[in-house]
């Protein structure tokens, strides 16, 4: 319990935790099959949900598929957006799409390319291992870096404070890097180490429970605080 401005408040955990581990558990192989898929293992790419920002980002996420034949690369479709939009990026072998199951995907996905935002959180939680990317304009990226001081811009090393996931950022985005981070996640000391802290950023965020937590709390304010008239 902490007091600021003489008000009282409590850290009841994420939300997002337990809304992860309350779903039901996907089949991996009758996902494969309705979803016309290969039997690889998937690296998921989650490019964001607007079209600019998806087709920067995919752009440079799938100028390596050819160097990791053994997998297979999955398209996380955006509901806002039509399939016409991506069937451009659907002409290299070995990629593949669907739309608006992203929560699924990452559940059965060995690791991942995620452009900076709330899906480097989610992606974090499903314990996939995962390279984050995120490029915009110049001009963009020149005022944002002369505003913000944050020493990192994806929320899992901005919650554990140190670099737990690789940010590829601006010129650091490109097929050579992309191609050796990914690498290293895939198997050996990086993948382990990572989904490791993984789970201490689980137990940061509060573990599972925020939302009973949070009811119970309520419960006792109002026991506590309302006199009822009878």
């Amino acid at each position: 319990m902490k007091k600021k401005h003489n008000f009282p408040v409590s850290f009841v955990g994420h939300p997002l935790i337990d809304a992860i581990h309350d779903r039901e558990e996907v089949d991996k192989g009758k996902f494969i099959n309705e979803n016309n898929l290969e039997d690889k293992p998937i690296i998921a790419l989650l490019p964001g949900s607007r079209k600019q920002e998806i087709s920067k980002m995919l752009s440079g996420m799938l100028a390596v598929v050819k160097s990791f034949p053994e997998y297979q690369f999955v398209i996380a479709g955006a509901p806002s957006q039509e399939y016409a939009f991506y069937e451009p990026f659907l002409k290299k072998d070995n990629v593949h799409f669907i739309s608006n199951k992203t929560y699924d995907l990452l559940s059965v996905s060995h690791a991942a390319l995620v452009t900076s935002g709330t899906a480097t959180l989610e992606t974090a939680l499903f314990k996939v291992p995962e390279v984050v990317c995120y490029k915009g304009s110049w001009v963009s990226y020149q005022i944002a870096k002369r505003i913000i001081t944050l020493k990192y811009i994806s929320l899992v090393n901005l919650i554990m404070d140190k670099e737990v996931v690789k940010e590829l950022i601006q010129d650091d985005f490109n097929a050579k890097n992309i191609k050796k981070e990914l690498a290293k996640i895939l198997e050996g000391e990086g993948r382990k180490n990572m989904i490791e802290n993984y789970l201490i950023l689980e137990q940061k965020l509060g573990g599972k429970g925020a939302s009973l937590v949070t009811a119970k709390k309520l419960f006792l304010h109002l026991r506590n605080n309302i006199t009822f008239a009878y």
